[in-house]
């Protein structure tokens, strides 16, 4: 912990979640570190008389087991009520009052279509002070299920890495299927996003890439500032416990068969792809924080944990930009994970692209 020299308080390595193996705690990339400041105990108010910094890079966090819950391919949940009398999956209608921006924002040099160019100096190690925790946190801080939500970062974050990186690449503007008002594919494989995102000339973005095109230059901790706010993105819903006394099928099949159908449909919270006209980043990238998980690479790694889950879902998690969870293997899928593609920059080769 030779980074240990900025932070004044008791300083722990992020990789201590007590349901990650031995074996997924790794130590971090030459590039990417990680350290956390411990929150607060519950017995602080909901505004912090002293703000809580976070110190992230990109070694395994702390463990967010409300992240955890849908994620199990051994998937359906042992409280849960029985099953809807579904016949048939039914994809969850977009909201009629919103609409996708137009013009699309972001630059689109050197991609391909669908796709932004996410260029620009990247902070490794940042320090980002939370001034006010969700309240939820304040009184159920250590109870299963309940993560460190934080209401209000303090203004700007810092970088505290020498040097920045210099980065550019291109990024699917939205979550696969990549389609306006689609609904975001889910319950499928790091290892299968990965072979779509192949099969169409792309590859699954770097965990560096992905940071970047959500917090930018600036570091926010959320791709549209520093306060929190349900009412942007798709986060804080209510929680519904899966069934995990039941195997859920991958995405496709799972529509197709009755009793699984019906488990997503119980579950899903998903909002059609770019609804949120105002969930986007700087980059012109939407849905980053919210909606569902989406798989990365962790460079750092080898088969089989360079899996990671960046962005959150729509439960009550933290759905940040920097978090990641490490600890499911490459072949995992839920029913709130799914992913999108990134590629290298080629400037001459898509020099019209749209």
């Amino acid at each position: 912990m030779r980074r240990a020299k900025f932070l004044p308080l008791l300083v722990l390595l992020a990789a201590c979640g007590a349901a990650q193996s031995a074996s997924d705690r790794a130590p971090a990339s030459s590039i990417d570190e990680a350290l956390t400041i411990d929150p607060p105990p519950p017995s602080v108010a909901s505004t912090l008389a002293s703000p809580a910094p976070i110190v992230m890079g990109g070694a395994p966090r702390l463990l967010d087991i409300a992240e955890t819950f849908g994620h199990s391919a051994t998937g359906f949940v042992a409280e849960a009520p029985p099953f809807a009398a579904a016949l048939a999956f039914v994809e969850p209608k977009p909201p009629p009052e919103r609409h996708v921006l137009s013009p699309l924002p972001g630059r689109i040099d050197g991609c391909g279509p669908g796709m932004v160019r996410v260029e620009g100096e990247y902070c490794p190690l940042v320090l980002e002070t939370c001034t006010q925790y969700h309240s939820d946190w304040i009184r159920n801080q250590g109870k299963k299920g309940v993560t460190d939500r934080c209401l209000h970062f303090q203004s700007p974050s810092r970088c505290l890495s020498q040097k920045r990186v210099k980065l550019s690449n291109c990024m699917d503007r939205f979550e696969y299927p990549g389609e306006p008002g689609a609904i975001p594919e889910v319950l499928v494989s790091w290892q299968d996003a990965g072979a779509t995102c192949k099969a169409a000339g792309k590859r699954l973005c770097t965990e560096s890439e992905w940071n970047f095109a959500c917090e930018g230059p600036e570091i926010r901790p959320y791709a549209y500032g520093y306060d929190r706010d349900a009412k942007i993105c798709n986060q804080d819903r209510d929680y519904r416990r899966p069934d995990l006394t039941r195997r859920m099928h991958h995405y496709e099949a799972c529509k197709a068969d009755p009793i699984c159908a019906a488990e997503l449909a119980r579950l899903d919270q998903r909002e059609p792809i770019g609804s949120r006209e105002q969930c986007v980043s700087w980059a012109g990238v939407f849905d980053m924080n919210g909606n569902v998980n989406e798989w990365v690479v962790r460079t750092d790694q080898k088969p089989p944990h360079r899996s990671g889950l960046k962005g959150g879902w729509w439960g009550p998690i933290r759905s940040r930009c920097r978090p990641m969870t490490t600890f499911h293997p490459e072949e995992d899928y839920g029913y709130d994970v799914g992913f999108r593609c990134c590629s290298d920059a080629d400037d001459a080769a898509h020099s019209d692209a749209a």
